[in-house]
C-alpha cells in the first residue's frame, strides 16, 4: 500500500476509522511503525446534583458584594 502526505502532514489509513488513535514509532530513517491503540471510553458527564456541588466549591468566589466593588473601582 502506497500513500502520500497531503500539505498538513496527514495521510490516510484506508482501514482507519474516526476516532481511532494510534501510537507511532520512529524505527530510523524513513521507517515508522503505526500502531493502534484501545479507544479511549468516554468521560461520564456530571448529573445536575454534581455541577451544583462542583459550582458551589469551586474556590473563585467574590468577598465582597457589587456596591462595595462598584464605589472602589468607579470614580465618583
Amino acid at each position: 500500500m502506497t500513500t502520500r502526505a497531503d500539505s498538513k502532514k496527514r495521510i490516510v489509513l484506508p482501514t482507519a476509522r474516526p476516532g481511532d488513535v494510534f501510537d507511532v514509532q520512529r524505527f530510523g530513517e524513513g521507517q515508522f511503525m503505526l500502531v493502534r491503540l484501545a479507544r479511549p471510553e468516554p468521560k461520564a458527564r456530571l448529573t445536575r446534583a454534581q455541577c451544583l456541588r462542583a459550582i458551589a466549591g469551586a474556590p473563585l468566589h467574590p468577598k465582597m458584594d457589587w456596591e462595595t466593588l462598584k464605589g472602589l473601582t468607579r470614580e465618583p
